[in-house]
């Protein structure tokens, strides 16, 4: 019995990490696009889209924001059917709303309408909290001489771990 006790005691003392739980990321956001600035924003999502997320099956690989009535759309992101929703199953492409506080609305959004910039989603996770989050980005493209200099970099870097590795 004092065994348990003392255990209890250990465990509830100790403070667990804030976890974060990644559902999807947009891994060619990265090599398309020069990322400016990036900021956290949450989702309006309907009980399917989450059961599924939880699962990990969305993906981001064509996916935008746009700008409609003053409120931030992530457009052409796919949540696939949850297989248990039955009838209440969700539309896998359909728009969803972001939510962003108005300071950063203004910011984000005026930014990527007056330079000519692009609002695309980077990450997707839930919080330690649970709740769904997305990272957005304001981005600018690529020319394609830039993406072959990244990969230039990229190639030359790995020879020169390798190289330190052998000693």
């Amino acid at each position: 019995m004092a065994k348990n006790k003392k255990t209890k005691k250990k465990a509830a003392g100790k403070k667990s990490e804030p976890s974060m739980t990644i559902v999807t990321e947009n891994r060619k956001a990265k090599h398309r696009y020069e990322i400016l600035d990036s900021v956290e924003c949450g989702l309006m999502l309907i009980g399917s889209e989450v059961k599924s997320m939880r699962d990990g099956k969305m993906s981001l690989d064509e996916a935008y924001i746009r700008v409609k009535d003053n409120e931030l759309w992530l457009i052409g992101s796919d949540i696939a059917h949850y297989k248990n929703a039955g009838m209440w199953n969700h539309d896998p492409r359909r728009p969803r709303k972001l939510l962003v506080h108005r300071r950063e609305y203004d910011k984000f959004a005026g930014r990527a309408h007056e330079r000519g910039l692009t609002l695309i989603p980077l990450r997707v996770y839930f919080n330690s909290r649970g709740i769904a989050k997305c990272v957005m980005g304001l981005v600018k493209g690529k020319k394609l001489h830039d993406k072959r200099e990244a990969l230039k970099k990229r190639d030359s870097d790995r020879g020169l771990q390798r190289a330190m590795r052998r000693g």
